[in-house]
């Protein structure tokens, strides 16, 4: 675990995170029984992804796209679609390919709410991000710039809402996070189809 994320933070993650790993423990045995039939390769997706303070991290999600797909964030692809699995539209469309996250945030590596983490290979982001001093958050499941635009943002105004973020955190504004994440989720706003 990382000394960045308070202990308030910290406990709240694990008590919410054990709660959701329980109660979701049948829909994550369904769907991952659904990927596994539906397209060959692994349940699950592993990537390299950066961490506080910019050291490298897996993080889990659940399968989506074909085991050929290149690794490189999914808005640079030049046709996305293509490389989905069968059930790889309705995983993102529902976010429901994120749910193994709760896995990292468990174990530390990620919080409910932080920055999305950029993949290893995300340079112009990474040293955005570095130089607003977000890199000293832990990355989260959701954050700020995620229910103000997710992918649609340039990374400059993604920066700037991860930079707002790190100055206005505090529990009451994650849970308003949380929330405004969960009504998105519902409304499928600003998710990758």
């Amino acid at each position: 675990m990382s000394t960045a994320m308070p202990l308030g933070k910290r406990l709240f993650d694990l008590a919410l995170g054990t709660t959701a790993l329980v109660i979701l423990a049948a829909p994550l045995l369904i769907i991952a029984l659904a990927v596994k039939i539906t397209s060959p390769g692994p349940v699950l997706y592993w990537s390299d992804r950066v961490g506080v303070r910019n050291t490298i991290f897996r993080m889990p999600k659940f399968r989506s796209m074909r085991i050929d797909t290149p690794e490189v964030a999914t808005h640079l692809l030049k046709d996305p679609a293509q490389w989905l699995t069968p059930i790889g539209s309705f995983l993102r469309k529902t976010s429901l390919d994120e749910l193994p996250q709760l896995l990292s945030i468990l174990k530390g590596d990620m919080s409910f709410v932080g920055p999305r983490p950029a993949l290893f290979n995300q340079d112009d982001l990474i040293a955005l991000r570095t130089a607003a001093g977000v890199d000293a958050l832990v990355p989260g499941l959701t954050g700020w710039a995620q229910i103000n635009g997710r992918d649609d943002l340039p990374i400059p105004v993604k920066v700037q809402f991860d930079a707002e973020y790190l100055r206005r955190r505090s529990f009451f504004f994650d849970l308003q996070i949380i929330w405004k994440t969960f009504i998105k989720v519902v409304r499928e706003d600003n998710v990758d189809h």
